[in-house]
């Protein structure tokens, strides 16, 4: 048994590690560069590989999703441990919101994952370097230019703090004021509820929750977010979550380790001036 991994984030690798020590196989690593489905298909091929991985980010998704297609292969995502049951391969994965954790088989234990990083640590030093994806272009298509915003914060779904607002920041710039100072503070990065982002609040990016990104930083800052199901189904496995809301029956504060009943526009300020 052969898997390639998508490196988009180094836990992948530590997935494909556990992987490796459960099936008795091995993996290839591939760097995300350039990547498209048709070539991720054309390398495994070239590489020997059955079964492939990535991390459940919007171009994981993308690209695992349709690989899984060409490759006619059973996928399974957000995947949050590996393990050997009964002598098979077998997969933990959410369900409900995170409600309902399932254990998962695939036909011949092959198939395509997508990672949820998160809930996977930083791999062992011993990873092959990754090689490059051949160079493949879907027919019909062809990609003009390709253009990434300077990021000047850390990866939100790798970020060790991150400092979340909700539609209470009012508008962008309060948001960056408020939301973006703390974090810059920190050293952390920023994320946004749903209803922030439906209200061009904040970018789309940004946006924690189950329809949005998954983290489990060390620290979690809630301001102004009332901490919706779908809110907590992207943060609730942060090891500190630190509330602050003006209404002290909102659902945030019963998963939150700290909290404090106050308006973030005056809270948030006299926090940073603290730091």
């Amino acid at each position: 048994m052969r898997l390639l991994v998508l490196a988009e984030t180094p836990q992948v690798i530590s997935f494909a590690q556990q992987w490796a020590a459960v099936t008795g196989g091995s993996f290839v690593v591939a760097a995300p560069e350039g990547a498209t489905a048709d070539g991720l298909v054309a390398l495994m091929k070239s590489e020997g590989c059955d079964s492939l991985a990535g991390a459940s980010t919007s171009l994981g998704r993308d690209l695992l999703a349709r690989a899984a297609g060409l490759l006619n292969l059973s996928m399974i995502s957000d995947v949050l441990s590996v393990e050997s049951r009964d002598g098979r391969l077998t997969l933990t994965r959410p369900m409900y919101a995170g409600n309902v954790l399932a254990r998962v088989r695939t036909l011949g234990d092959v198939g395509v994952y997508s990672v949820r990083s998160a809930a996977f640590a930083l791999p062992e030093p011993s990873a092959p370097e990754p090689i490059q994806i051949p160079t493949h272009t879907t027919p019909g298509c062809e990609v003009l230019s390709l253009d990434a915003p300077k990021q000047k914060r850390p990866e939100l779904a790798q970020a060790r703090v991150v400092v979340s607002g909700g539609r209470p920041t009012r508008d962008a710039a309060t948001f960056e004021k408020l939301i973006g100072g703390l974090a810059d503070a920190l050293g952390g990065a920023t994320g946004a509820t749903r209803a922030a982002v439906d209200a061009e609040i904040a970018p789309n990016e940004l946006q924690v929750g189950q329809t949005g990104k998954v983290v489990a930083p060390d620290l979690y800052i809630a301001a102004g977010v009332s901490g919706s199901i779908q809110h907590l189904a992207g943060m609730k496995d942060s090891k500190v979550i630190v509330a602050i809301n003006t209404d002290p029956d909102a659902p945030i504060f019963e998963i939150a380790d700290y909290g404090l009943v106050a308006d973030i526009h005056q809270a948030i300020p006299e926090l940073i001036g603290k730091l």
